[in-house]
């Protein structure tokens, strides 16, 4: 079994889910009393979300860096963050690690592309749905289309992440908010939504909708397990 590192706390509401989704798969594939061997750093949200607000990314490049650094000196065999915006850092990580790091839009690509889905709607962060570090992948190595919500929209889905969500705060209201914007896309021909932001899986499931869901938390577990097994 290889080690997996995870950069965590981004929020440690999605990383518990992280946590817990690894070490159910491995009892599954592996049976008995099976469960992965895994090493976490885990940071504090309030000061990476305060570096995200006022646009300080070099800084917090550096501060991902430095983790998977740690990580792999640990002992780490491959490398998560487990947050879908944080991957911005992905190209100053990979100068400075010898071991893979498991990008997240590459396993939500992969994710789409199996589901037989085209076109999707993507759901994050406003820096992930605006910026372009995501949608390229998606767009350049799956040929997936990618729409995202109107500006009011955008601001109420990333609102809910970092007011809610990032607390652990569920509420039918904001439920329906985000199943009405889903609901906007799909008439709009969006086969399929991507769950990206970690931890938007704790307010929307399959279940709710009538589009296929990528829930990316589950996928990048999942691709994690199915690496540190091979």
């Amino acid at each position: 079994m290889k080690k997996i590192g995870l950069i965590g706390g981004i929020t440690w509401q999605s990383t518990q889910l992280y946590y817990q989704l690894l070490n159910t798969k491995f009892a599954e594939v592996l049976g008995g009393q099976s469960s992965c061997e895994c090493i976490i750093e885990s940071v504090n949200f309030a000061d990476i979300s305060s570096k995200q607000a006022s646009g300080d990314w070099d800084t917090l490049h550096k501060q991902m860096t430095d983790i998977a650094v740690r990580i792999e000196k640990a002992g780490a065999d491959i490398i998560l963050i487990c947050a879908n915006t944080m991957h911005l850092s992905v190209p100053a990580i990979k100068e400075k690690i010898n071991v893979p790091l498991l990008h997240i839009a590459e396993v939500a690509g992969e994710a789409v592309k199996q589901k037989g889905c085209k076109k999707v709607l993507l759901l994050g962060t406003k820096y992930t749905m605006e910026l372009d570090f995501y949608k390229d992948i998606l767009k350049n190595q799956f040929s997936i289309e990618v729409m995202i919500p109107n500006d009011e929209d955008r601001e109420i889905v990333h609102s809910i992440i970092y007011t809610e969500l990032a607390k652990g705060i569920i509420t039918a209201v904001s439920k329906q908010q985000y199943l009405d914007i889903i609901k906007k896309a799909e008439n709009d021909g969006a086969e399929g939504v991507i769950l990206g932001c970690t931890e938007i899986p704790l307010l929307i499931q399959q279940e709710d909708c009538d589009i296929v869901v990528v829930d990316t938390t589950e996928e990048h577990a999942f691709a994690a397990v199915k690496f540190a097994l091979d």
